[in-house]
């Protein structure tokens, strides 16, 4: 039984090994024909006249035995990849030979390398079948591999060879280029290197304020640890540091003896450093003053932002000082007593009419100054100036005295009374907003425009701190399409939408508005007083301000209710009409504010106040009429 097992593992052994020989003998055949693909041999020419068909001697070696073979193949049989040459082309035939001698050198290596197996083999049986030493087929096979390991080496250390040769060639060629590119040097980056050229224009006041920090700490370790005398060597030095230093923001601004002031300061700080030095004492020093310095700034800031809103508030001195003296000529002069006004005019819907609410009499004066400069009929255009009592004598003596072309030019003083905010009346109840800006009734008679204005079918609202740089007459022209309000959208920043303005966490605000609707500008409006009737816009005003407890459902303004009221009912206008925010942001593109129809100072700095950025005050100071006399008794060069 034993016997028989051990006969059929031997004839399976055998007959796999048949087999890896023959799969070998079929992979070499192939790899010998990739070899002569390509190779020219003298066979019949295609020019030739009697082209026949003729054999082609093919050769080949076994990869396992290395014996060599030789096979004839038809013409007709070959692929198109050969090439045929002239019969009597010399190369073709010495092709053959170096082929022929390349396979027979090919096989004696073979027959070398694999001896030792062959020797050992057993002799065939009668049978056809084979015997092997199990133990010398494995060397024998172990040898192959290692043979096949060594061949794949060595193409892999020709490739890395090739592609290190390539990579050389590569940077040579980069480093070459980059001989003849021009690249120019902005400046030396490393401010720590010795052989840094560049010398801050601030160097010596920074190491002058940092040695007083450093100064502050080293003297409360000194006072902690009762060391007077040191403490007070180094307070009087930091003194003397601060008075060297005072304003100033550059080294050319430094007092003449601050050098030396910083030398004495380092002197006396190396010493503390000496005596007092603890890494995690002077760690923590530094944190506490970090914090109070921070809860210092935080109430700067706090404070810094009360006075911008007070300023912001407050009329400056000379525009106080001009209403005052309007005020007192209107009532001296007799104008009091005139009527000159055109009421077929001030009626007349064909016109071109404007409304402005303003309590500032010189922003008045600018927005129709700047208005009135721009279009081609001045007498077509109708100008509505809507004031409180307390300046309506200025706003009255003023145009009558500098405009004495614009007759149109009505001025109206309006109050409401509590419950009935249609009606005139001194004071207000029904409104509980206490910051002047928006207690003023100014802000919210724009919302009653069609009583004020009963007989107009369209008008122009504008504010008083914008400055018109073009014609606005297209704006008459402009198609509505069925809603009332025609304005410049604010959306393209986030913070113009919406949920900005309004409480949406309040269920009455969620239900009924859009958090990420557009917002739009109010201070440069077209409105269709019709449709504004049609559509009783000021009920829906009334109705929102009834809902509204305590302020909660948006924010302070008259923006806000006006979104709500004109929610879905406003026309975007282009945005090159009304460009905004030269009353806060400072970096307003330039190309858009040249191309505005409008610019608004929207936000804290005025144009009129000292607060305003500078380079924003020349679009609205060459409409100042500087050479006014009330203006130079007032002015005293202050606005």
């Amino acid at each position: 039984m034993l016997q028989t097992i051990f006969l059929y593992l031997v004839t399976y052994v055998q007959v796999m090994f048949l087999r890896s020989l023959v799969m070998a003998e079929i992979l070499d055949v192939s790899v010998s024909q990739r070899k002569l693909k390509g190779r020219s041999f003298p066979q019949d020419c295609v020019e030739c006249e009697h082209r026949k068909e003729i054999g082609v001697i093919v050769t080949h070696t076994n990869g396992v035995s290395g014996s060599a073979h030789l096979h004839s193949v038809k013409s007709n049989d070959l692929s198109a990849a050969w090439v045929w040459q002239k019969p009597d082309h010399v190369r073709g035939y010495q092709g053959v030979e170096s082929f022929f001698q390349e396979g027979v050198e090919h096989t004696k290596e073979r027959e070398l390398l694999h001896s030792d197996g062959k020797q050992s083999a057993e002799k065939q049986t009668l049978n056809g079948k084979i015997s092997i030493d199990p133990v010398k087929l494995k060397h024998h096979i172990l040898a192959m591999q290692e043979l096949r390991e060594k061949s794949r080496n060595l193409q892999v250390s020709q490739l890395v060879e090739k592609n290190n040769e390539i990579e050389a060639k590569m940077k040579a060629r980069a480093i070459a280029r980059s001989k003849n590119l021009k690249i120019p040097v902005k400046g030396k980056y490393g401010i720590w290197r010795k052989d840094n050229g560049y010398t801050r224009a601030d160097s010596t006041l920074k190491l002058m304020r940092d040695q007083i920090i450093m100064g502050e700490v080293y003297a409360s370790i000194a006072k902690s640890k009762n060391e007077n005398k040191l403490y007070g060597m180094i307070m009087t030095r930091i003194k003397d540091s601060r008075e060297a230093i005072k304003r100033a923001t550059l080294d050319a601004e430094l007092q003449p003896r601050a050098p030396e002031r910083a030398k004495e300061l380092g002197r006396i700080l190396s010493v503390a450093k000496e005596k007092f030095y603890d890494c995690f004492l002077v760690a923590r020093k530094l944190r506490a003053m970090v914090q109070s310095t921070e809860q210092t700034n935080n109430a700067e800031k706090a404070k810094a932002t009360f006075l911008t809103q007070l300023a912001a508030k407050t009329l400056p001195k000379p525009i106080h000082c001009l209403s005052l003296q309007l005020s007192n000529d209107y009532y001296l002069q007799g104008y009091a007593k005139e009527k000159t006004l055109n009421l077929d005019r001030l009626e007349n819907p064909s016109l071109f009419h404007y409304a402005i609410f303003s309590d500032n009499v010189l922003a008045t004066a600018v927005v129709v100054n700047s208005t009135v400069s721009h279009v081609k009929e001045p007498e077509k255009h109708v100008f509505h100036v809507v004031t409180d009592k307390l300046n309506f004598a200025a706003m009255k003596m003023w145009f009558h005295v500098n405009s004495p072309a614009l007759e149109t030019t009505e001025v109206k003083d309006y109050y409401f009374k509590a419950g009935h905010p249609s009606t005139m009346s001194d004071g207000d109840d029904s409104l509980k907003y206490r910051n002047p800006k928006y207690l003023s009734m100014l802000n919210h008679l724009r919302f009653y425009l069609p009583e004020v204005y009963p007989k107009l079918d369209k008008i122009l609202f504008l504010d008083d701190d914008i400055v018109v740089q073009k014609d606005l007459t297209p704006l008459w022209s402009v198609n509505l399409q069925g809603m009332v309000n025609g304005a410049v959208e604010t959306c393209k920043e986030s913070f113009h939408r919406f949920h900005t303005y309004l409480n949406f966490s309040d269920i009455l605000i969620k239900q009924n508005f859009d958090p990420n609707a557009c917002g739009w500008a109010y201070g440069m409006n077209i409105f269709d007083l019709k449709e504004w009737k049609k559509r009783n816009i000021t009920g829906i005003y009334h109705r929102w301000q009834s809902l509204k407890a305590d302020r909660m459902l948006w924010k302070l303004g008259s923006l806000p209710p006006g979104l709500i009221t004109f929610y879905n009912l406003t026309y975007p206008l282009d945005r090159s009409w009304h460009v905004l925010g030269l009353g806060y942001d400072g970096e307003v593109n330039s190309t858009e504010i040249e191309n505005a129809g409008v610019v608004h100072y929207n936000g804290n700095y005025k144009p009129w106040l000292e607060l305003a950025f500078p380079h924003y005050k020349g679009y609205w100071s060459k409409y100042v009429n500087f050479a006014n006399p009330y203006l130079q008794l007032c002015n005293n060069g202050e606005i």
